[in-house]
């Protein structure tokens, strides 16, 4: 076991606060059941067909959530990186076995607490119960405003959308992942990528 610092859970602790504030009694015991975690590049954390047995609150890194098909063709679906919650949702919160999986592309470190611990927050704490609502919730809207921009958006529309975004990923995350993620083939990607500022200034054409 990583031991765990302060500064780690103020991060945390400034993250919590932003979505619903706890009083100084719920968040002592919320703070409590945190442990630090560390892996390396390319690490598997939570394989397809597993059940997600943590939530992840991102210190450092870059993870991808992904889908695998049976022919082995992968999709990208969600990025995640500090300060944000992660891990497979819809596994954690149903405790059922999921297809997806989650998988660390940087050497990453985390705050992580188990399913149980954060079942028996929510049962002995109402407003810890209403934190994780809102953030479900939260979660909720950043996957329909994605699914509506990879639905209505063109090739160009959505990487500068990523972009604006997540500036950051194109330094970080290799672009066979951006691509998948954008719903975009290899080629296109390169594309865009030689003619397309991150500001959204076109580059000059060599």
């Amino acid at each position: 076991m990583i031991y765990l610092t302060r500064m780690p859970l103020e991060q945390l602790h400034r993250f919590v606060s932003a979505i619903a504030p706890l009083r100084e009694e719920e968040w002592e015991a919320f703070s409590a059941v945190w442990q630090s975690f560390s892996c390396s590049r390319k690490t598997l954390l939570t394989a397809p067909g597993e059940t997600e047995r943590y939530l992840y609150f991102v210190l450092e890194g870059v993870q991808r959530s992904y889908f695998s098909t049976p022919a082995g063709k992968e999709a990208t679906l969600v990025f995640t990186y500090p300060c944000s919650f992660s891990g497979v949702a819809d596994s954690l919160l149903t405790q059922t076995p999921s297809p997806y999986g989650f998988e660390a592309l940087t050497a990453s470190r985390f705050l992580r607490c188990t399913y149980g611990q954060l079942l028996a927050l929510m049962q002995q704490h109402p407003a810890i119960q209403a934190l994780v609502l809102k953030a479900t919730a939260f979660a909720l809207k950043g996957v329909l405003e994605r699914m509506t921009e990879l639905q209505t958006a063109g090739a160009e529309e959505k990487f500068r959308a990523l972009m604006k975004r997540s500036p950051h990923l194109l330094g970080l995350v290799p672009h066979k992942y951006l691509a998948s993620y954008l719903a975009l083939d290899a080629t296109t990607f390169s594309k865009l990528l030689g003619s397309v500022r991150i500001g959204g200034e076109e580059k000059e054409r060599r």
